[in-house]
């Protein structure tokens, strides 16, 4: 009885270094900083455009398509958004 135990220890034990994160690397919040980079970059691609149209200065397809990404861009953060509320309701749901 005292064998497995022990054994059960040294498994947990050689298996806790597996399961701790990395130090240095955050794959999900580095993911969400790169994703928030590029909405912001998104968005102030396609302000420099309009402003440069204002001007005189960008052809009307470059507005064009850059209102367009960022129309695209606006709508998959509120859908995410969305998705967000959506879970967090479900686990409110959830009987204790």
């Amino acid at each position: 009885m005292e064998l497995k135990s022990l054994s059960a220890i040294q498994n947990y034990t050689s298996a806790k270094p597996a399961t701790m994160p990395i130090e240095g690397e955050n794959g999900a919040a580095n993911a969400f900083r790169n994703i928030a980079g590029d909405f912001a970059s998104t968005l102030a691609k396609s302000e420099t455009v309009a402003q440069s149209m204002m001007m005189g200065n960008a052809d009307p397809h470059a507005l064009v398509q850059a209102l367009a990404q960022t129309e695209l861009a606006v709508e998959t953060a509120v859908n995410v958004r969305n998705k967000v509320v959506e879970a967090y309701q479900e686990i409110l749901r959830m009987p204790v």
